[in-house]
């Protein structure tokens, strides 16, 4: 071509993804296989040296990505497992200082995802730090936690949160995350079998078991291990149920997974339906027609996104079933039915992807006002200035690309956010993209078994309160101890069911932000295989933009679905007028496509025995097929969708509520098994007649209780000051460490406006100084040991060295109250009852006059960091990513048991922005 498209001319991505956001990697060793080699028994010296990761862009459902951006972690040479002996017990190499190159697509602005190392760099420990040594490669098994969704040597929020272990950090810390990797790589084994404690017991150091029963007790309560429908597994639900009874209102694959797993801790569990099906978004249609032709066609979920690690992947296994990975292979057909030539549906595809890059850039450079605008307006803008240099073809080629992207997101790309379209990118699935042989349909039958569902029973009332809860369907009231929602967004959305009282404003407005899109099908049974038997999918061209996504990709279901079946897409604008388009116009214009490829070939198109058109938008029980982030909501968002509510009475589920893994079925089923290990905890606080109530209103009472114990400090040096329970010397035993922030309005005034012209991240500096001026202080708090605060009190050079040794050596992170979790609720609990009861103050304590207040220069230097722990050990440096303490997400509200803004927090949160 004499005049190339110009939409080449954009240069390839130089962006690179700050060290402090490097995503948890997905790993990919064997595109055939879930399984992980064994490096030690198998060394490669291809990999000896490097571990390679690939990072995939946003989920491309109808079609793989080509070539996936990759990079590459060094490993340290040092380390013993890199060699061919076998005497290693970690591996190493710093993740925070590897330059991630990041693919198209993937740079993600505002609330980056926290960081999660690859790898952990152990120091010689002495004969009283003992490493354990298990007999499994723990590189390996490090890979398999990734998987699961754990990081391969640090701790999770959720851990952090649950108090897996009494301090943070530390040798007790290396071995809790080995003996976890072990058990979930045990388990993996065989995901059929039961793994107990006792498997572990001979060969695992006793004065460790303490540590195995913290790991495996996390693990299964919260649904990592031991789950499915094994009968092994199955065998563990009690017969007579012993906890209270917990009403579920959906039977989708959220409300399915939480009744097993509860039915198993053994609560008494009643699922409410509203359909006369299990499955809910999931339902697979038997198909049939005469001379015994029949299929199995999935109409809604289809697709399993990734399998490493898929715990419906993990089902599929128990039931005995082989996934069927779907093909590369996706020709594209022109209007006229003939084949995209390949080298312009290559060029087109990588000018495509180049503006998708281009995107990623604009919206760091617009930094927060990129949430206010969408991903389709920035890539017309960028369209529209190439748009004569492109002839018609490659515009209809590009214009099927961003149906391919409104079909992964269910959603127009005119209502999708710039800023957070693709913030669940770093935690996709690994693997393959897989069907299940005879529909997902199986999988709802074998999770229905034996769960009490309760068929046509449409909820529209919820009430709930301190005392339990009622839920209301038609003129039967079903009372429980608890009651959790697994109802899809589009139904929230539609208030088609009434909370009393009424859902925090906060969820409301969550509610209202997110975005809930809309994809239909056309499943087609037919005589027989006309269409290639050598593919999966492939795609047709429109020459009308507004109906992009009709039809623009068919999937062959004929290897999986026991028959000759297609299935026809509707993705886009063209799903919402399908909604009112007669299915026999839909199934006309399908043939007259198929028509228009396969006829030029001599090949007959026979009329279908059977056909299917889907309405997700009419249907009562959904309005909509899956979530995505609209213009002005963040990942944020699906964290406020799934808070608990009603002092730990009301529940939320469904693949709306999972920041990490939303429009997915395996979102879905891990939502479910999430809030089922949340029941189960607040179940068991008030059976100890216990209360640790997270919810946001609340937060005030329990900043004021901590602000009393404050009062009077156990210890108090410059701005610092701590409290611990005066019997427990121990020098390990956990503490809370208080930092007061205090500043004249007019000069903080003054400061933060400096910084905000100095700095080009203009909300975190905003919000600093709306803080300050606001209130006239501000708490921060952490959890340490007393030794560690003994000596911090030590460290000479005033509050700015302190600081400095508390973010650097120590390598904590401060956090609002909130943000100590139910660690420092015990911790609290335990002070309080050894001092006894006092008058609560208001959380604005007094601080004694000639206390000395850290400068916002300070915070603004020290804070934003990222730090890492750094504990000593009987002299030795032990180096990790993991942090002190976990916080719970943080509101723009200007409250004093906030975290402050810029100050490093463990999850993700708008106030947490840091530049490059």
């Amino acid at each position: 071509m004499d005049s190339p498209s110009e939409f080449s001319s954009f240069p390839p991505s130089q962006t690179q993804l700050p060290p402090q956001q490097n995503p948890n990697p997905i790993v990919f060793l064997d595109p055939n296989s879930d399984s992980f080699p064994n490096w030690a028994e198998n060394p490669n010296p291809n990999l000896q040296n490097y571990l390679s990761f690939t990072v995939p862009k946003k989920r491309r459902r109808g079609r793989s990505q080509r070539n996936p951006a990759s990079f590459r972690i060094p490993l340290d040479p040092n380390d013993a497992s890199n060699s061919n002996n076998n005497n290693n017990n970690g591996f190493s190499s710093s993740a925070a200082a590897v330059p991630v190159s990041a693919p198209l697509s993937k740079v993600v602005i505002g609330n980056p995802p926290p960081p999660l190392s690859m790898s952990m760099q152990y120091s010689v420990p002495d004969n009283s730090d003992e490493i354990i040594v298990i007999n499994k490669e723990p590189k390996t098994e490090a890979l398999i936690a990734l998987s699961a969704g754990f990081p391969a040597d640090s701790l999770t929020e959720e851990e952090i949160e649950a108090g897996v272990l009494p301090v943070i950090g530390g040798i007790e810390q290396v071995n809790y995350t080995l003996i976890r990797n072990h058990i979930i790589a045990k388990w993996r084994e065989n995901v059929s079998q039961w793994v107990s404690k006792e498997m572990f017991v001979d060969y695992i150091p006793q004065h460790y078991h303490a540590l195995l029963d913290s790991a495996y007790n996390y693990l299964v309560s919260h649904g990592y291990i031991n789950f499915g429908v094994a009968p092994l597994i199955k065998e563990k639900i009690p017969l007579e149920m012993s906890k209270p009874g917990v009403i579920i209102i959906g039977a989708g694959l959220a409300g399915l997974a939480a009744a097993r797993q509860l039915m198993r801790f053994g609560f008494k569990v009643t699922v409410l339906e509203g359909r006369k099906r299990a499955g809910g978004r999931v339902y697979t249609k038997k198909m049939e027609g005469g001379n015994r032709v029949c299929a199995a066609a999935d109409l809604g979920g289809s697709v399993l996104t990734g399998t490493l690690g898929n715990p419906l992947g993990i089902v599929a296994r128990q039931l005995g079933d082989v996934l069927h990975k779907v093909r590369d292979k996706c020709p594209l057909y022109s209007l006229d039915g003939k084949p995209v030539d390949p080298d312009m549906d290559v060029k087109v595809e990588n000018a495509f992807n180049r503006l998708l890059d281009k995107a990623s850039r604009l919206r760091q450079l617009m930094g927060e006002v990129s949430m206010d605008v969408s991903l389709g307006a920035a890539l017309e803008t960028f369209r529209q200035v190439y748009k004569d240099a492109v002839n018609d073809e490659e515009m209809n080629l590009f214009n099927w690309h961003l149906a391919n992207l409104e079909y992964a997101n269910a959603g127009l790309l005119s209502h999708l956010s710039l800023a957070f379209w693709d913030q669940d990118d770093p935690y996709d699935m690994g693997g393959d993209h897989c069907f299940l042989p005879g529909g997902n349909g199986k999988l709802v039958q074998a999770l229905a078994e034996n769960v009490s569902i309760l068929y046509e029973k449409t909820v529209h009332t919820v009430r709930y309160s301190g005392d339990g809860v009622q839920v209301i369907a038609g003129n039967q009231v079903f009372e429980g101890d608890m009651a959790l929602c697994t109802v899809p967004l589009g139904v929230l959305k539609k208030g088609s069911i009434k909370f009393i009282p009424e859902l925090p404003q906060r969820k409301l407005d969550g509610i209202k932000r997110l975005g809930f899109g809309l994809l239909n099908k056309v499943a087609m049974l037919f005589p027989h295989v006309f269409w290639e038997t050598d593919l999966d999918t492939f795609g047709h061209l429109t020459d009308d933009p507004s109906r992009r996504g009709e039809f623009f990709l068919f999937y062959s279901y004929a290897p999986v679905a026991g028959g000759p079946l297609l299935i026809a897409l509707v993705a886009g604008e063209a799903a919402h007028k399908f909604e009112s388009m007669p299915p026999t116009d839909a199934v006309t214009r399908v043939l007259q496509i198929l028509k228009g490829i396969y006829e030029p070939k001599g090949i007959s198109v026979p009329e279908p025995i059977q056909t299917v058109c889907t309405r997700w938008g009419n249907d009562p029980f959904c309005f909509g097929s899956y979530s995505n982030v609209a213009v002005g909501a963040s990942g944020d968002d699906y964290d406020i969708l799934a808070e608990t509510v009603g002092d730990g009475r009301l529940f939320f589920a469904g693949e709306a509520t999972t920041r990490r893994y939303p429009a997915t079925m395996h979102g879905a089923f891990l939502s479910g098994l999430r809030e089922a290990a949340n029941m189960a905890h607040y179940a068991d606080i008030r059976s100890r007649r216990l209360k640790v109530d997270r919810a946001p209103s609340n937060a005030y009472s329990c900043a004021s209780l901590l602000a009393d114990l404050f009062r009077e400090p156990d210890i108090e040096f410059g701005s610092f000051s701590a409290i611990f329970a005066r019997k427990n010397a121990d020098s390990k035993s956990p503490a809370i460490l208080r930092v007061t922030f205090s500043e004249h309005r007019k000069k903080s005034h003054e400061v933060a406006k400096q910084d905000q012209q100095q700095h080009s991240n203009k909300l975190l500096f905003q919000q600093l100084q709306s803080h300050f001026n606001q209130q006239q202080q501000l708490h921060v708090y952490t959890l340490l040991s007393r030794q560690q605060i003994l000596d911090l009190r030590e460290v000479r050079g005033g509050d700015e060295m302190r600081l400095n040794y508390l973010c650097e050596k120590i390598g904590v992170k401060l956090v609002g109250r909130k943000g100590l979790g139910p660690s420092g609720d015990s911790v609290i609990a335990s002070i309080k009852a050894e001092r006894g009861n006092r008058k609560p103050l208001s959380t604005s304590a007094i601080i004694k006059p000639g206390v000395s207040k850290l400068k916002a220069g300070i915070i603004k230097r020290k804070l934003i960091r990222k730090a890492k722990v750094v504990k000593k050990t009987h002299g030795s440096l032990l180096h990790t990513s993991t942090n002190v303490v976990n916080t719970t997400k943080v509101t723009e509200e200007n409250r004093t048991d906030q975290a402050l803004p810029g100050v490093p927090v463990l999850g993700n949160s708008q106030s947490g922005l840091s530049n490059p």
